[in-house]
C-alpha cells in the first residue's frame, strides 16, 4: 500500500453527509458521478502489480501530515476542516476508484509543484494513462527507479537503461521503486510524451492482513458493534441519514466496513480514528470501534441528562421572566413603577437592609424621599443623574458600623516599638488614649497634632497609631488646599459635585471610627474659593463635628469616633483657632545614638531586602554608621540617612554582582580556582582585588610548597574539593569608616564647631531650624578706634528681631561694662562689626540676645568664654532672661558638637526635665533669670 503525504486534516464523515444533505439531489448526483467515473477509471488499469493508491484532494501546501492509503483494502478516506470528504470503499473490487497508476522515473524525482515531461514506450501503460485522463482520473503516481546492484550512481547508463525498466513487471518492479513518490496530475499526453505536475508524496507501504470470515470472536464482536450502534442511531435522525446514504453508495456491511463507518460517525478526536485507520489486522480494528461507539452511548447518555436539566431550569427561568415581565407591564399601567428603576432601587434597598436600624432617623428619611422621588424620574432626565448618585453616595457610607478597637495597652507597646524607636512621649500620649477608652468602655475621638522637622516619622507614625488601635487608617494631604469644597463638597446642583474629603475617606474605609492622617496642615491654603483653615474648624472641633455637615450630602454626619492626627513642620504656620483644637506633641528629632539605633535595627534590614542583598554578605560597621550620622545626615529627620543606606546597598549590590561575573568567566575560561576574600573600596576596586586574589591563588596552586608540582595522584578529587570550597564561598563586602567615602561620596558636613577653643569676641549660640537644632556662632570685632566713634555694623543675613536684639544687647553689654569696669571706654570709642555665619543663611527670632551680649562683653574687657560653653535665650534692657522655644532641638544640637555646658533660662526648666535620659547624658546645664548669672558662669 502507499502512504499520500498531505496538508489537509481530516473530515468527519457526519459533515460529509450533512453536506449532501443540505445540498440535495444535486450534491448527491455529483458525488456519484464522481463515484462511477472513478470506478471506471479503475477497469483499465495496467497489468502493475504495485497500485498507488491516492486521497481525491489535490491541493498542494507543502505540508506532510500522513494521510494512509492502503494498496488491497482502498481506504482513501481523505479529511480537511473545511470541506466534506467521500466515503469510498475498503474492499478491492473492480469498481474501486482513487487508483492511480504507477509510473517508473529514471533520472530523477519529480518534487511537488514541479513539472516533469516523461516519455512512456510501454504502449499498455501509455493506453491507461490515457483512458485515466479521459475519465476524468488523470492522477498517476511518480516513483524514482532505485539503481541496479553494483552500478554506479554516477555514470549515466543512457537509453538502455530505461528500456530495461520499461520490460520490468509487477512485483518485480515494485521492488525496483523507491518506497516515497511523488501524486502528479497528468497535464497533456502528445504521443509518447506525458506532461506530470507533481502535487504531494506518496508513500508506498504494505497489505492488509487476512482474516478469517467464519470466526466466532470476530462475529460476537460485530454483532456487538452492531447492538451498540443500534443505540447511538436511536438517539440522532442525522446518524440514520448516515447508514442510508452508506448503504447506497457502497453496498452492504462486512466487518471491514461496519468498524470504518462505525469509527466515522463517532466524535473520537482525530488521533483514536487514525488509529482505527491504520489498523490492518480487521479484529483489533473492530475492537478499537466497539470502545469508540460504547464511548459514545455513554456522551449520549449524558448529554441527554444535562439537556434534561437545562431544559428545566430554562423552562424555570422563563417562566419566572414571563411573571416578572407581567408584573412590570402591570405596574407600569398603574404608574407605580419605571421598568429602567427597578435594579437601581432594589441595589440601594439592599445596601440598607443590614444597617437599616443604625442609620439616624433624619438620614433613613431622607433616603426615602430619595428613592420615591427616583421612581416618577425620566432616566434621561439629567436630575434622575444627581438623584441617582446622591443615593450612591448616602447608601454607601457606614452608618453606625464600628471597627473593633484594641484597648490592651501592652499589645499597643509592642506594635509601637516594632515601628518606631525612641518618640517616647508620643507613644505614651496613645498609651493614655488607649488606656482612657478601656476605662469608659469607648473610645472618643480627638485631634493629635504632630509637629517636627521632616523625615521624623509624623506620617509613619500615624499609621503605626492606626494599627495599635486596630483602626483603619486614612490619610490625606491637605498641603497647598485652598477649595473649601475638598473639605465641605460641592453643592448638589453644580457638575462633577462630589462630596468632601471625610465622606470619600468613610466611604473607602467602611467602618465609622477610622484614624484620619491629616498632612501638612500647616501648609493649607487660602484661594479664592474660601479660606480652608476655617472649614477645618468645623470638622475637627471635637464639639461640632458630632454633626459635621457636608454641602454635597446634606445631611449631618456624625465624626465624633474619628481620631485626628494632623503633622506640621512648623506649628507657628497653623491658624490659631485651629492650633487651639488641636494636642501638640512635638518631635524635636533624634540625636546619634537614636540614629543608629534606627540605622541598624529598621533602615539597614528593610534596605538590604529590597536590594536581594544576604546579610551574611555584608558588614557595614558601627563606625561606619557613626562616620555617615556625623558627617552625611546631620538633620533631624532620618529620610535622608535611609536614602544614604540606600546608595551604599545599591554599591554593595553592583559590587557583588561583577565580583561574581568575574570568578565565573576565570573559572570558565583559566580554569582556576578563585579565592573568597572579604572585599573592601569602590565597587571597581573590588573587582581588581578580586581578580588579583585570584591570579594569585590559582598562581600558587602550580607550585607545592618545595616548588615542585603539586600531588598528582587523584586529581579529580582535588576538583571536587575545590568545586566544594567555591560553592560553600561566600563574597563579603566590608564598609567601614575609611571607604565609607567610596559608597556616598565626600562628607557633606564638616564640624559645626569651628573653635576648640573660641577667641576673644565669639561666643558659641545655639538655634532653631525646620530641619532641627545647630549651634550658632556671634562674632564680634573692632574695626576702628576713636574718641566719640562708638557704632555697631550687623551682618549675616539678619532678620528684623535679630537686628533689634543686636542693638539690646549693644545697650545692655555698655551697662554692664560700665558697671564691672567703670573706666573702660571700649564702647564708647570703638566701631564694631558684629557677625553671624554662616552669611549666605538667613537668620531670625528671639533667642541670641545672651550670645550677642556675651560676644560684646568678651571683646570690649579682651576675655575669651570658657571651653565648652554654648548659651540661648533672648534679654531685656533690663538683663532679665526671657523663655525660648526648641529646647529639645537645640540640646541635641549642643551635645552634637560636644558641647558639655549649656545655659537655658528658668523658664525653660520643665522643657527640659521632659527631655530623655539619653539626650541630657553627659550635659551641665545652668538655668538663669538675669545676665549677672551668665557673666559669672562665662568669665568668673
Amino acid at each position: 500500500m502507499l502512504k499520500a503525504l498531505t496538508s489537509s486534516r481530516f473530515h468527519s464523515v457526519a459533515s460529509t453527509l450533512n453536506t449532501s444533505l443540505r445540498n440535495g439531489t444535486e450534491s448527491k448526483s455529483q458525488l456519484l458521478r464522481v463515484l462511477s467515473a472513478i470506478r471506471g477509471s479503475n477497469r483499465s488499469n495496467p497489468s502493475l502489480n504495485g497500485r498507488a493508491l491516492f486521497c481525491s484532494d489535490s491541493s498542494s501546501d507543502g505540508s506532510d501530515s500522513a494521510v494512509e492509503v492502503k494498496r488491497v483494502e482502498a481506504e482513501g478516506q481523505e479529511a480537511d476542516s473545511k470541506s466534506s470528504s467521500a466515503i469510498v470503499p475498503t474492499v478491492f473490487r473492480p469498481e474501486d476508484y482513487l487508483s492511480v497508476i504507477a509510473l517508473p522515473l529514471p533520472h530523477r524525482p519529480l518534487f511537488p509543484g514541479f513539472y516533469m515531461p516523461i516519455y512512456v514506450k510501454d504502449p499498455k501503460l501509455l493506453a491507461a494513462l490515457i483512458e485515466s485522463r479521459k475519465r476524468q482520473a488523470p492522477y498517476a503516481g511518480a516513483f524514482l527507479v532505485k539503481d541496479e546492484p553494483g552500478s554506479d550512481p554516477t555514470i549515466a547508463s543512457g537509453m538502455d537503461s530505461e528500456k530495461n525498466i520499461y520490460e520490468l513487471k509487477g512485483k518485480e518492479l515494485l521492488n525496483r521503486l523507491h518506497e516515497v513518490g511523488t501524486l502528479a496530475q497528468i497535464t497533456s499526453i502528445q504521443g509518447d510524451q506525458v506532461v506530470l505536475i507533481g502535487h504531494r508524496r506518496l508513500r508506498i507501504t504494505g497489505i492488509d492482513k487476512p482474516y478469517n470470515k467464519d470466526d466466532d470472536v470476530i462475529k460476537a464482536t460485530s454483532f456487538e458493534v452492531i447492538s451498540t450502534l443500534r443505540d447511538v442511531l436511536k438517539t440522532s435522525s442525522l446518524w440514520r441519514d448516515h447508514v442510508q446514504t452508506y448503504t447506497q453508495h457502497i453496498g452492504d456491511f462486512n466487518y471491514a466496513r461496519l468498524s470504518d463507518f462505525g469509527a466515522a460517525i463517532s466524535g473520537a478526536n482525530k488521533l483514536q480514528c487514525q488509529q482505527v485507520l491504520e489498523e490492518l489486522d480487521v479484529y483489533k480494528r473492530l475492537e478499537l470501534t466497539l470502545e469508540l461507539v460504547k464511548k459514545e452511548m455513554e456522551i449520549s447518555k449524558i448529554q441527554e441528562s444535562i439537556a434534561k436539566a437545562i431544559e428545566e431550569k430554562i423552562s424555570g427561568e422563563q417562566r419566572r421572566y414571563l411573571l416578572n415581565e407581567q408584573l412590570k407591564a402591570i405596574k407600569k399601567e398603574l404608574g407605580l413603577e419605571a421598568d429602567d428603576k427597578t435594579a437601581l432601587s432594589a441595589k440601594f434597598r439592599e445596601r440598607l437592609e443590614p444597617k437599616k436600624e443604625k442609620i439616624p432617623p433624619h438620614v433613613l428619611q431622607v433616603i426615602e424621599e430619595e428613592l420615591t422621588k427616583l421612581q416618577f424620574l425620566e432616566a434621561s432626565s439629567s436630575e434622575f443623574n444627581v438623584t441617582r448618585n446622591y443615593l450612591d453616595w448616602l447608601t454607601a457610607l457606614p452608618w453606625g458600623n464600628y471597627s473593633n478597637e484594641n484597648f490592651d495597652v501592652l499589645q499597643a507597646q509592642k506594635i509601637l516599638d516594632e515601628d518606631h524607636y525612641g518618640l517616647d512621649d508620643v507613644k505614651e500620649r496613645i498609651l493614655e488614649f488607649i488606656a482612657v477608652g478601656k476605662l469608659r468602655g469607648s473610645s472618643q475621638g480627638k485631634i493629635i497634632c504632630l509637629s517636627g522637622p521632616p523625615g521624623v516619622g509624623k506620617t509613619s507614625i500615624g499609621r503605626s497609631i492606626a494599627r495599635a488601635l486596630n483602626r483603619e487608617f486614612y490619610r490625606f494631604s491637605v498641603g497647598g488646599l485652598s477649595d473649601v469644597a475638598e473639605i465641605k463638597g460641592h453643592r448638589r446642583t453644580y457638575i462633577g459635585a462630589m462630596p468632601g474629603k471625610m465622606v470619600q475617606c468613610l466611604k473607602t474605609v467602611g467602618t465609622a471610627n477610622p484614624l484620619v492622617l491629616i498632612d501638612e496642615i500647616d501648609k493649607l491654603g487660602r484661594g479664592h474659593a474660601g479660606d480652608p483653615a476655617s472649614a477645618m474648624l468645623e470638622l475637627l472641633d471635637p464639639e461640632q463635628n458630632a454633626n459635621f455637615l457636608d454641602h454635597y450630602l446634606d445631611v449631618t454626619i456624625d465624626l465624633s469616633k474619628v481620631l485626628f492626627v494632623c503633622t506640621a513642620n512648623v506649628v507657628e504656620n497653623v491658624p490659631n483657632p485651629l492650633l487651639d483644637r488641636m494636642e501638640i506633641i512635638s518631635i524635636a528629632g533624634y540625636i546619634t545614638d537614636e540614629k543608629m539605633h534606627i540605622a541598624r535595627d529598621y533602615l539597614e534590614k528593610t534596605t538590604r531586602e529590597a536590594c536581594g542583598i544576604k546579610p551574611e554578605q555584608v558588614d557595614v560597621t558601627d563606625a561606619a554608621f557613626l562616620a555617615l550620622i556625623e558627617n552625611y545626615c546631620r538633620e533631624a529627620g532620618v529620610r535622608n540617612l535611609q536614602k544614604q543606606i540606600e546608595k551604599i546597598y545599591r554599591k554593595i549590590a553592583l559590587q557583588l554582582v561583577r565580583l561574581g561575573a568575574s570568578r565565573n568567566k576565570t573559572k570558565v575560561g583559566e580554569k582556576t580556582h578563585p579565592g573568597a576574600e572579604i572585599v573592601e573600596g569602590s565597587s571597581d576596586e573590588a573587582v581588581g582585588k578580586a581578580e588579583t586574589a585570584q591570579e594569585d591563588q590559582s598562581t600558587a596552586q602550580t607550585r607545592s610548597p618545595a616548588g615542585e608540582a603539586p600531588d598528582s595522584k587523584d586529581p579529580i578529587e582535588t576538583k571536587k574539593n575545590q568545586d566544594n570550597e567555591d560553592s560553600e564561598t561566600v563574597e563579603k563586602v566590608l564598609v567601614d569608616a575609611p571607604n565609607l567615602s567610596d559608597f556616598v561620596g565626600k562628607p557633606v558636613f564638616h564640624a559645626e564647631r569651628l573653635y576648640d577653643q573660641t577667641p576673644v569676641g565669639v561666643v558659641m549660640g545655639l538655634a532653631w531650624t525646620a530641619m532641627g537644632g545647630s549651634t550658632l556662632y556671634i562674632e564680634t570685632t573692632q574695626i576702628e578706634q576713636g574718641e566719640g566713634k562708638g557704632a555697631l555694623n550687623l551682618t549675616g543675613q539678619l532678620g528684623d528681631v535679630m537686628k533689634e536684639s543686636a542693638q539690646i544687647a549693644h545697650t545692655v553689654a555698655r551697662a554692664i561694662l560700665a558697671e564691672k569696669e567703670p573706666d573702660n571706654t571700649f564702647f564708647a570709642n570703638s566701631k564694631l562689626h558684629l557677625h553671624v555665619p554662616a552669611g549666605a543663611t538667613p537668620k531670625d527670632g528671639p533667642s541670641a540676645g545672651c550670645t550677642m551680649i556675651t560676644s560684646l562683653l568678651s571683646l570690649s574687657m579682651n576675655k575669651a568664654v570658657k571651653k565648652d560653653l554654648a548659651m540661648t535665650g533672648e534679654v531685656t534692657l533690663t538683663g532679665k532672661i526671657l523663655p525660648i522655644g526648641g529646647v529639645k532641638e537645640k540640646t541635641i544640637a549642643a551635645r552634637r558638637s560636644d558641647v558639655k555646658t549649656l545655659i537655658f533660662p528658668s523658664a525653660n526648666r520643665r522643657d527640659y526635665d521632659e527631655l530623655a535620659k539619653n539626650v541630657k547624658e553627659g550635659l551641665e546645664v545652668h538655668f538663669v533669670d538675669d545676665y549677672s548669672q551668665i557673666f559669672k558662669l562665662a568669665f568668673e
